[in-house]
């Protein structure tokens, strides 16, 4: 399949996606899980779990990049180029999506309410972050920034 920079493909831009919700599946649980162990407050619980999305969003394109070669400072650019868009957008929806589930935040680890509104916050946010995605792809920014580099 000939998926040039302008033909980018759904399925490319949905991988590239879910490439993106992994590490913020990641960031946003371990985030929550350390949040709620301390008794962080809401907003705190959210920065933290924020920051961890893109810690390990950007950790999971690195660990790919390293392995072909690339300087860490060239594959941190790299990864900056290719997910910080992705992952703003993942983590505005998520985060967005689990204040307005009525008392999603307040419910705690061992509540079905907590697990269920993160597990649709994150669907919702890898719905809505495809599109972003493609049109990046179809520019020739974000995950085509990774795809470019693995060509050569």
């Amino acid at each position: 399949m000939n998926e040039t920079r302008h033909g980018a493909s759904w399925s490319m831009a949905a991988s590239a996606t879910l490439h993106c919700l992994t590490g913020c599946a990641i960031g946003e649980v371990l985030g929550m899980v350390i949040g709620t162990a301390f008794g962080l407050h809401n907003a705190a619980t959210i920065v933290l779990s924020i920051a961890l999305a893109f810690v390990f969003g950007y950790a999971l394109t690195m660990r790919g990049v390293l392995k072909s070669g690339l300087a860490f400072g060239a594959a941190l650019k790299v990864a900056l180029a290719a997910d910080t868009v992705s992952i703003a957008v993942m983590e505005l929806v998520d985060n967005g999506v689990m204040v307005v589930v009525p008392g999603a935040m307040d419910a705690g680890l061992g509540s079905l309410l907590f697990w269920g509104a993160l597990a649709f916050s994150l669907a919702i946010a890898f719905v809505l972050t495809v599109p972003v995605n493609k049109g990046m792809i179809g520019r020739g920014l974000g995950h085509a920034k990774v795809h470019a580099h693995h060509a050569h």
